[in-house]
């Protein structure tokens, strides 16, 4: 782990130190600090990846975990069922050899369910407003002859 700070840390400097000098010769000072700083860098970098990977480790840790108590559920249930069989008279089921469940890596969805019919409503009772109402249908008007006026 050592090593790889390290390495990490002259590589940091290295690249800073040759893009400084383009601009021009740079102090002992200067690169004393560069190589600090460095591993400042370094350092932390490093405790990112550390952590990164104890997080990683638990994880795997706490699946394997939960995939060996889904296990041991699955065989009691079996266990359970095989005993019932035979405290009933029945002939004795075999018992499926213990299965190890892997951990899901995603759910299946299931099949939505029907959608509940929903009550129909009464019509209300629609009030006749002037808008509404049919206009009364126009009278013909009546012909006039030419020998009446």
């Amino acid at each position: 782990m050592k090593t790889k700070k390290k390495s990490l840390a002259t590589e940091i400097a290295s690249s800073i130190e040759t893009k400084l000098t383009e601009v021009g010769e740079q102090s002992k000072k200067v690169k004393k600090a560069i190589e600090k700083a460095a591993e400042k860098l370094a350092d932390r970098v490093s405790k990112l990846f550390k952590k990164e990977e104890e997080k990683k480790r638990k994880q795997l840790a706490k699946a394997k975990k939960k995939a060996d108590q889904k296990g041991k559920k699955v065989a009691k249930k079996l266990k359970k069922t095989t005993v019932k069989v035979a405290d009933n008279g029945h002939e004795k089921a075999s018992a499926p050899e213990k299965e190890t469940p892997a951990p899901k890596a995603a759910v299946t969805p299931k099949a939505p369910a029907k959608p509940k019919p929903t009550p129909a409503t009464k019509p209300t009772a629609t009030r006749t407003t002037p808008a509404t109402r049919k206009a009364p249908a126009p009278k013909p008007a009546p012909e006039t002859n030419p020998s009446e006026s």
